[in-house]
């Protein structure tokens, strides 16, 4: 079992809702096991500002895929829940991005892991650090650290972390 650690974001529709929702649709998946979600942050886009701000959180679990089924699988829900994928970083249902795997590195065309950017978003570090705060990168950056250090731009919690339930 690895674990493995997500990004989700969502500007479009219910965002929140929809985290909420996928948050529970992972739990309840034969892949997961041992999830652990963060509270719901809300954020300005990272990219184009003329869209809604979006709604991050991050989840943690171990599993038995590899990286690119995973990524599929991750895909496959994204497209379940309305995901068109348009221009880079533009407005979204749902963004499900792999950001660690266990300790592995892989740099692909279709994926890149540690995340891209990981180290430079409030949106990431923040809701890590919450639920693994003595995480550390395989830069060797302890995710506590880079959360209290970078600047938040506006970066809110707007709820907890969903209770966990069966």
């Amino acid at each position: 079992m690895i674990r493995v650690y997500l990004g989700l974001g969502a500007n479009l529709g219910n965002p929140k809702q929809t985290l909420l929702d996928v948050m529970d649709e992972l739990r309840q998946a034969d892949f997961v096991s041992q999830l652990s979600c963060s509270s719901l942050y809300a954020s300005k886009p990272m990219g184009p500002q003329d869209q809604p701000d979006y709604v991050n959180a991050v989840v943690g679990f171990f599993t038995e895929l590899a990286p690119i089924p995973l990524l599929d699988t991750l895909q496959r829900i994204e497209a379940d829940f309305g995901r068109v994928r348009g221009r880079r970083w533009g407005a979204r249902t749902l963004d499900i991005d792999i950001l660690l795997y266990g300790d592995q590195t892989v740099n692909t065309e279709r994926l890149q892991i540690p995340h891209m950017g990981i180290e430079q978003r409030e949106f990431v570090l923040v809701p890590l650090a919450e639920i693994a705060p003595d995480l550390d990168l395989p830069s060797g950056n302890s995710v506590k650290s880079l959360a209290q250090s970078i600047s938040h731009n506006g970066l809110h919690r707007i709820a907890p972390a969903p209770s966990d339930h069966p």
